[in-house]
């Protein structure tokens, strides 16, 4: 618990309204921010040293009202992050806090409500975030800095580490600048920004320099960059603004790195080839599923059928009040028997209970009876995956026996995931029962995205490198370490292992990392020299020292926390968070000075709120049908209409070319450019007269750009990010820069290569449709049904009969163009009428 000392507070006032990312927030209309609580500077120092990350936050305000005011400093940060010091600074008196037991924390909490004193409280905001809140009085003229600090280690998913920043102070802030400094020892192979609040003017603030080992990312925004208009004194930041890397890697035993007696040990081996696998899915078929859920998980299921390896083998096996599976022994992923899964994925329905015990023990007795008959491939690993949305109702319903009869069955020879769809699953049940089984859990958001959210837990899981890996320290030269036995390493991921180092310990540490790959021992043998990297760690200035100490103790508390929650019941709400990600922690006490009173608590709660309730469906976006005439009545003229694709043609007199499809044509190659490293295919269906789907795919860096109707997904190293129309986005990485603005224009853009636009047109004609920029920049080598007019195009005469009819001639094929008037997509909608050659394809 913190606890601030000093004066008696000021008596408690109403409740303030909060906005996240440490501003202080007036309990007023916004027109009045300016004349009341005004946030003058807002700073975030984040210093990323080895992938720990220390992060302050310093927002400082001042109450311009002459009355009494309160504010409240709120801040979203990570849920793997531990807040390390919270303190408010009140003329220039600095008031710091202490940290308690969870039980003494949580009886001055409640004690400090039942005195209406203003309260703070963290809680779940989103899928990656918690919620820091403190609410203050401030007095007239008085002027209040408040300083957050917490830290986290930075995990690797899929190949890249990521440090997320809210960035949301809800008014214009004179002096407001982040800056992220980055130090990794073992290189920096590759850096990127993200932000889903970015505009072009905004661009203008950021900075971004790195050499081999060092980067720093700066944002500095002026108050006009800030302005959504010149007009308005609203703020345009609003939303996340996200840093990812990764390090280069040895191909020995990983990186041992040693600062002020403590060390730390990374070990992400790239090199290693894939293991088969034999893996069960479990899906959950019951009432509750029906509707979105089912096809969101027939959709998932579908595509990580389709990543299997020929290797590896798999069953599925659906449950409702009874558990069915789909074979009665595990088969290869050969084509024919994954199509023939992909069917009996298609015909699921989801009705009836929900009989999980039956379900697991039958995928459990399955791997058994296949290890009995030795049917599995030698030196393959079993992997169970279960997906459920709702609590046991059928067949064995106590939570406790089902983890007891799961733990018994998998008997430590199998691992286990289980994903929990939605908020009325008890995440609680499921996080204890894969803990207990060498697996982990993750929550299914509810959203358009869901069968994304799938399918990226999939590829954590789906390429193991490594069982039962060990490491191995001398003991004459360290002293203790954080847990230092694994049941699989995953390539993307990286296993890290902290301790801290003898007083007289040798001068080089050595390691050694043993395991099984393919069936047989490996072992991986390195050192460290200790004052080689002790000295390292000395030199850069901006790097947060001492900070490896920090590191092991993180590891530490977090592992404790976790096995902790291993050993405790699991029964817990539904809704109900499953285990404290934080060390439980009461910020509550008073500070005063003449003229100037404060009462502020809070706390770091393991139960948060359970965020609002699943929305409606997103409505799913069909092509408009054509609709017959209806008989005897007046013809009416049809609406000018958008064409499919509007194409501008390099050296050319004529304006730009109008492309619609007319012949029966599903799967189209749009356009290839072998030395532009770019292809662009799409899906159009005919009947309907539009794309279903537009696919942009990069060789380098290697990226693929899928739009539908409902959202864009980016898909980068087996990851996946999923962006709705109009969501601001701005994202650089090397050699690529992808921008959406509010209109939803989705740009790919690349030094001196065309930039390919992306969009979903809302007015007439609605649908998905295709830009291209520079287009004089196309190879002589680009092809398809686009990408030939951009190859030796002739146009012929106009005819003498129409001169809105003239030939077009496109590598040694006539089209006939016709002169017609279309509606620009490339305007905001309804469009603006445009004059062009229209051709039919």
């Amino acid at each position: 618990m913190l606890r601030l000392r000093g004066g008696p507070s000021l008596p408690p006032s109403l409740p303030a309204p909060a906005g996240p990312w440490g501003e202080a927030v007036p309990p007023f209309p916004p027109s009045q921010v300016q004349n009341d609580i005004d946030i003058y500077s807002l700073t975030v120092d984040s210093k990323v040293s080895s992938r720990f990350a220390h992060t302050v936050i310093t927002s400082r305000v001042v109450n311009k009202a002459d009355a009494v005011r309160e504010a409240t400093f709120q801040m979203e940060l990570p849920k793997k992050a531990f807040i390390t010091n919270f303190s408010m600074v009140i003329d220039g008196v600095t008031y710091p806090g202490n940290i308690k037991e969870k039980a003494a924390a949580q009886e001055q909490y409640s004690a400090a409500m039942a005195r209406g004193e203003s309260a703070g409280l963290v809680t779940a905001t989103g899928r990656k975030t918690e919620q820091f809140q403190v609410s203050v009085s401030v007095a007239p003229a008085a002027k209040v800095t408040f300083e957050l600090v917490y830290e986290e280690l930075l995990a690797r998913h899929l190949g890249v580490y990521e440090l997320l920043l809210k960035v949301r102070p809800q008014q214009l802030v004179k002096h407001l600048q982040m800056d992220i400094h980055i130090f990794e020892p073992q290189g920096i192979s590759f850096l990127e920004t993200e932000s889903t609040f970015m505009t072009n003017e905004l661009a203008e603030a950021l900075t971004t320099s790195q050499n081999k080992t060092k980067a720093h990312v700066r944002f500095k925004p002026t108050l006009s960059q800030q302005q959504k208009s010149p007009e308005k004194q609203d703020t345009v930041l609003d939303g996340n603004f996200i840093v990812r890397y990764d390090v280069d890697r040895p191909v020995s035993g990983g990186s041992i790195q040693i600062e002020n007696g403590y060390f730390v040990h990374y070990f992400a081996p790239d090199s290693l080839s894939t293991m088969p696998k034999n893996v069960i899915f479990v899906i959950d078929k019951s009432g509750s599923m029906m509707g979105r859920k089912i096809k969101q998980t027939q959709e998932a299921l579908i595509k990580i059928l389709d990543d299997l390896s020929p290797h590896d083998q798999f069953n599925l096996i659906s449950f409702s009040a009874e558990a069915t599976k789909w074979k009665p022994l595990l088969v290869p992923a050969s084509t024919e028997n994954v199509n023939e899964a992909k069917s009996y994925a298609t015909g699921i329905r989801a009705q009836g209970g929900t009989n999980i015990n039956d379900a697991m023990l039958m995928a459990v007795q399955l791997l058994e009876k296949a290890n009995r008959e030795e049917l599995l491939p030698a030196g393959s690993i079993t992997l169970i995956i279960l997906l459920t949305d709702g609590d046991p109702t059928a067949g064995e319903t106590d939570p406790l026996k089902i983890q007891e009869n799961v733990r018994k069955a998998v008997n430590g020879q199998h691992s286990l995931f289980c994903l929990g769809f939605g908020f009325d699953v008890s995440y609680a049940f499921l996080e204890k029962m894969a803990l207990e089984n060498g697996g982990l859990a993750r929550r299914i958001y509810e959203d358009s995205d869901s069968a994304l959210q799938l399918q990226d837990f999939y590829q954590e899981v789906a390429n193991p490198l490594m069982m039962s890996v060990a490491f191995e320290y001398p003991s004459n030269a360290v002293e203790s370490v954080t847990q230092d036995a694994f049941r699989v390493f995953f390539k993307g991921s990286e296993l890290v292992v902290a301790g801290k180092l003898r007083d007289h310990s040798p001068d080089v540490l050595s390691a050694q990392v043993r395991g099984q790959l393919h069936g047989e021992n490996i072992t991986f043998v390195m050192e460290s020299h200790v004052a080689e990297q002790e000295e390292m760690f000395r030199g850069p200035k901006y790097i947060f020292h001492s900070f490896m100490e920090r590191l092991w103790a993180y590891l530490t508390i977090q592992q404790l926390l976790e096995q902790m929650w291993v050993n405790t019941s699991s029964r817990g709400p539904p809704g109900g968070h499953p285990r404290p990600q934080h060390l439980p922690r009461l910020f509550t006490g008073r500070a005063g000075t003449a003229g100037t009173g404060i009462s502020w608590a809070g706390r770091l709660d393991a139960t948060p709120s359970q965020p609002p309730s699943p929305s409606s469906p997103l409505p799913s976006f069909t092509c408009p049908q054509n609709t017959p005439a209806v008989p005897n009545t007046p013809a009416v003229p049809a609406p000018i209409q958008a064409p499919s694709v509007i194409l501008p043609l390099p050296g050319q007199s004529v304006d730009q070319l109008c492309v619609d499809f007319r012949r029966p044509q599903e799967l189209v190659n749009l356009l290839s450019d072998p030395d532009q490293g770019v292809e662009v295919t799409g899906h159009y269906e005919t009947a309907k007269a539009c794309f279903s789907w537009i696919e942009v795919t990069f060789e380098n860096p290697q990226l693929q750009v899928h739009a539908s109707p409902e959202h864009v997904v980016i898909t980068r190293n087996r990851r996946n990010s999923a962006y709705k129309w109009k969501e601001t986005l701005y994202s650089v990485m090397p050699g690529l820069k992808v921008t959406m603005d509010k209109a939803g224009l989705l740009l790919l853009s690349r030094p001196d290569r065309v930039t390919i636009g992306l969009l979903f047109w809302d007015g007439p004609g609605k649908g998905l449709r295709l830009l291209l920029q520079d287009t004089d920049r196309f190879s002589s080598h680009v092809s398809g049904t686009l990408g030939q007019f951009y190859q030796d195009v002739l146009w012929g005469p106009l005819d003498t009969a129409d001169d809105r009819k003239r030939t077009l001639k496109v590598q040694g094929r006539d089209y006939s163009a016709t002169r017609e008037l279309k509606l620009d997509y490339q305007e905001s909608p309804p469009g603006k009428e445009i004059s062009c050659w229209s051709v039919e394809l």
